[in-house]
C-alpha cells in the first residue's frame, strides 16, 4: 500500500515535473495542493502542520525551529537569490542611500520576511546599519505565531508595502523578488551597483541566499523515512531535469538539492543574521540538521 503525503510546493518550473507526474513518487501517493497567494500556506504549516512536507522560507523556518514547532530543514533550495535590489525608494524622492537609513521608517511586508532577513544582514554587514537603528513599518503579521515584534517594528493598516513609499509613510521599502516587478514597478534600488553588490556579497561568502526550502513534520518523518527519501529525490531529479531552464544569475543558481558546504554556509548566515535580528533567541545546530536528514542520499 503506498504511503499518503500532502505536499504543499509553490509552481515552479522544478516542481512542475512532481507536480503533472513528469517525475513520479515512487510508493507514494502525494496531494499536491494549491495555495494563491503561497506565503498563507507558510503559516498554515507552522501553526497548523497542515501539511506533511511544506516548502518554507528560510526565516520562517529559522522561527519554527526556535519556537520549538516540530519540523525539520530538507536539503532543498527551490529559491534564492541576492537581494541588494530589493532595498528600494521612490525614484522622484531625496536620493537617500542604505547608509543613512539610521533613524528613518522602512517598509517591509512582515519583520519576519525572508528578503527583510537577507536586506538587513547586509545593511549591517556591508554599512554598520542595525536592525535596531530602522522603524520597520509592516503590512502583514510574522508567520510564526509565537514570535513577538521587538518594539522598533510598527504595523500599518497600508495593503501593501510600496504604498508606504507612495504615501511618504516610509523613505525605503523592501520588497520580495516578486514585488520588485509588481507593485515596486518604477521604484529604484538604494545601492547603485546592486547586482555587483550582490555578487561581491556570494564571493565573500561562498553561498547564495536562500529564500525557499522544504520542510517536513517531524512526525512524517519519523514515521515514514521510506516516503520523505522518495519525495527528496524526485525533487531532486526534477531540479536536475530542468537545470537547463534555469539561467547563470543568482537566482538561477540557488535552487539546489542536497547538503553541500554552499547550502551549510547559507543556513548558518541566514541563522546568525536572525540572532542579530532579534528573529530568534538560540544559535543554530546546521551540523545536527545534516546528520538528522544524512539518510536521504544514502
Amino acid at each position: 500500500m503506498s504511503a499518503q503525503l500532502k505536499v504543499m510546493l509553490g509552481n515552479h518550473p522544478h516542481t512542475r515535473p512532481l507536480k503533472d507526474g513528469t517525475v513520479p513518487v515512487p510508493g507514494v501517493d502525494c496531494q499536491y495542493p494549491e495555495s494563491t497567494p503561497l506565503p498563507p500556506a507558510f503559516a498554515r504549516m507552522v501553526r497548523d502542520l497542515a501539511y506533511d512536507i511544506c516548502e518554507m522560507p528560510m526565516a520562517t523556518y529559522l522561527q519554527a525551529l526556535d519556537a520549538g514547532i516540530p519540523v525539520t530543514l530538507l536539503p532543498v533550495v527551490l529559491v534564492g537569490s541576492t537581494h541588494h535590489r530589493s532595498l528600494t525608494r521612490l525614484p522622484e524622492g531625496p536620493e537617500i542611500g542604505p547608509a543613512d537609513l539610521a533613524g528613518h521608517r522602512v517598509g517591509v511586508r512582515a519583520y519576519g520576511q525572508t528578503t527583510g532577513l537577507w536586506v538587513r544582514g547586509w545593511l549591517q554587514e556591508e554599512y554598520g546599519v542595525k536592525s535596531s537603528d530602522v522603524t520597520w513599518v509592516t503590512t502583514e503579521d510574522v508567520h510564526v505565531a509565537q514570535y513577538v515584534n521587538p518594539p522598533n517594528v510598527e504595523r500599518s493598516k497600508a495593503e501593501r508595502v510600496a504604498d508606504l513609499l507612495r504615501s511618504h509613510d516610509v523613505s525605503a521599502a523592501v520588497l520580495g523578488p516578486k514585488a520588485i516587478g509588481g507593485q515596486g514597478a518604477g521604484l529604484v534600488p538604494l545601492v547603485a551597483d546592486a547586482e555587483q553588490a550582490g555578487q561581491a556579497w556570494i564571493e565573500r561568502h561562498g553561498t547564495i541566499p536562500a529564500n525557499h526550502l522544504l520542510v517536513v513534520r517531524d512526525d512524517v518523518l519519523r514515521d515514514s523515512p521510506d516516503a520523505v527519501r522518495a519525495v527528496y529525490r524526485a525533487l531532486a531529479q526534477a531540479i536536475a531535469d530542468t537545470a537547463g531552464e534555469r539561467d547563470d544569475s543568482p537566482a538561477g543558481r540557488a535552487v539546489t538539492a542536497g547538503w553541500s558546504l554552499r547550502l551549510t554556509a547559507c543556513v548558518e548566515i541566514a541563522a546568525q543574521y536572525a540572532r542579530e535580528q532579534g528573529l530568534i533567541g538560540q544559535g543554530v545546530d546546521v551540523a545536527a540538521i545534516e546528520r538528522k536528514t544524512a539518510f536521504l542520499d544514502s
